[in-house]
């Protein structure tokens, strides 16, 4: 399945750090969880605290060959995101 361009991911603050340097990893889960819109993103971060949200540059991972998949409720699905293909916005 191919992505729009640009996808997001929404996040509490405290992860920042950590997600600049290693990436998104899908941790518990099976895949990491993206949003197609900012809006999506900042609800999700708000689970988490003061939520932040990071653009993730889908279209240059799947040049890359990153594989991702759309959930049947929307949500977006990738093994992982490196720190190169993401920006704090």
């Amino acid at each position: 399945t191919v992505p729009q361009d640009v996808l997001y991911h929404g996040t509490g603050r405290g992860a920042v750090e950590s997600i600049l340097e290693t990436g998104l990893c899908k941790m518990s889960r099976h895949h990491v969880h993206l949003s197609a819109d900012i809006a999506t993103a900042k609800i999700v971060g708000k689970r988490k605290g003061n939520p932040v949200v990071f653009a993730v540059d889908a279209a240059l991972m799947q040049d890359k060959g990153f594989l991702f998949y759309c959930s049947e409720n929307l949500v977006w699905l990738v093994e992982k995101v490196p720190p190169e293909y993401l920006q704090l916005i």
